[in-house]
């Protein structure tokens, strides 16, 4: 395959995963309008970004293994149908439940596409520089791709209705559908008994699902609470069970071995904790701006725009910095300026300006965020064998953005207690609200932090910088 050919086919595989990654966040300055259109409840609105991130996150690992067993570019195409599909089922929903059940099934098309197009690029492309270029641009592609879907969602709201925000794919999915089977090339592993670990994927998403479930609920039913209490319980008896089940299966979904590779479990905990960190912070952001300040949906946007240029001004640095010096070096950089930003804002006042409180802790996250996705991209699939390609890649994408659903729910329901807490003392809507933003950038902020101890432990700077390290050992077929 030509290098014009093999760039030919990263465009449109990095069309597909652009497309996914800005539906993470493209609802969010949405979703006031959202609710008061649907008739939301405040404590269910989070479900419709959740919703989307627990199924990406959960099916991940087995659309991974699906492209790897039955042929990449035919499982892309499934999960581009899925995701097209579903889109146009949630502009047309016309009640909340359809909407997430919609939204479940967005992310269960992009739990399809994401590890397949992924996996893709990695054999297409030989390790090296080439290789470290096209994961750096896609690593790039995920760091904008969050706020071009805030930006991209305050504009349609703005001008043409919420549901273009999800009309928005079909063409566009409609036309990587059809580009696909004439420029992107088929792979697979040969050789290999066709074995599902469905039971894995079932388990770990539903332990997922009722964490969060749990995380919602409990600031209204309380903590104590016998309710929470067997939620919380029957999610870490699910999370076990598939443990248990991935170390005895023949086939596992995630074999529990890979992560002999230091530099690959650094990289998906980075991960996760980024996902954690960063789409948290531009859910409560958002609501931040929308109900403290009275932002529109189009100035909110617009006010993430400043953290988007700076990444995607950043992201030719980033990548050179991490052919240079390794990907340790500049992840522990990234993660400390997304931690260091996010915690900057939690000194904006009730009547914060923009320009004043709010644009020099942006611009700090979005060079986070060019120092983060990147080298997490390359340190987390370099010296991955062939036949790990579509599960490495499954990991690494759970990991970001099981951890951004988590994320949510967690900095939502710390929000909820903190507004509670303050009401209750008679403190004003606005003041209350502001308090409870600001715990949930402290619990934001403080996430991203722990990223970088546990980069500089896992993640080290090989012998030599553009260096690959060394190969994780390919599973032997089952």
């Amino acid at each position: 395959m030509t290098t014009v050919h093999r760039w030919r086919a990263f465009a449109v595989l990095a069309v597909a995963f652009f497309m996914t990654i800005v539906d993470l966040t493209i609802v969010n300055v949405a979703l006031p309008t959202i609710g008061n259109a649907l008739h939301f409840s405040e404590s269910n609105l989070q479900w419709v970004v959740t919703a989307y991130g627990l199924t990406f996150g959960g099916f991940l690992l087995l659309g991974g293994r699906a492209a790897d067993l039955l042929g990449r570019r035919r499982i892309l195409m499934v999960g581009l149908g899925v995701f097209t599909v579903a889109s146009l089922g949630a502009a047309l929903a016309s009640t909340s439940g359809f909407l997430i059940a919609m939204r479940g099934l967005q992310g269960l098309g992009a739990a399809i596409v994401v590890p397949a197009a992924l996996s893709i690029v990695m054999n297409m492309f030989p390790e090296g520089v080439e290789r470290n270029k096209a994961l750096g641009l896609w690593g790039a592609i995920g760091a904008v791709g969050g706020s071009v879907g805030l930006l991209a969602g305050g504009l349609l709201t703005r001008f043409a209705g919420w549901e273009y925000i999800f009309y928005l794919n079909v063409p566009v999915g409609a036309a990587a559908l059809a580009l696909a089977p004439r420029v992107v090339p088929e792979s697979r592993l040969e050789g290999v008994r066709r074995r599902f670990d469905a039971l894995g994927g079932l388990t770990v998403t539903a332990g997922l699902v009722v964490l969060v479930y749990a995380l919602s609920k409990a600031p209204e039913v309380g903590w104590s609470a016998a309710s929470t209490v067997a939620l919380f319980a029957a999610a870490a008896a699910l999370v076990i069970a598939f443990l248990v089940i991935e170390a005895r299966a023949e086939a596992p979904l995630m074999p529990l071995r890979i992560f002999r590779s230091r530099a690959l479990a650094g990289a998906n905990i980075a991960g996760l904790l980024m996902g954690g960190s960063f789409f948290a912070f531009i859910f409560v952001g958002t609501l931040y701006m929308q109900q403290v300040l009275g932002y529109s949906a189009l100035q909110t946007g617009t006010a993430w725009l400043v953290a988007s240029l700076t990444s995607v001004a950043l992201a030719g640095l980033s990548q050179t910095l991490v052919t240079r010096i390794g990907a340790g070096p500049v992840l522990i950089m990234g993660m400390g300026m997304i931690g260091g930003g996010v915690l900057w804002t939690t000194q904006a006042p009730v009547h914060a300006s923009f320009w004043l409180d709010l644009a020099a802790p942006y611009v700090v996250v979005g060079a986070g965020t060019a120092f983060g996705f990147i080298p997490i991209s390359i340190a987390g699939l370099q010296g991955v064998a062939e036949r790990e390609a579509g599960l490495a890649s499954g990991l690494l994408n759970t990991a970001q953005q099981l951890g951004g659903a988590i994320g949510v729910a967690i900095a939502s329901t710390v929000a909820a207690t903190r507004v509670k807490t303050l009401t209750a003392e008679g403190k004003s809507a606005n003041v209350a609200l502001t308090g409870g933003f600001h715990w949930a950038f402290w619990v934001c902020g403080l996430v991203a932090l722990v990223a970088v101890p546990t980069t500089a432990v896992l993640v080290r700077r090989p012998d030599r910088a553009g260096q690959a390290p060394a190969v994780v050992p390919a599973l032997e077929p089952a």
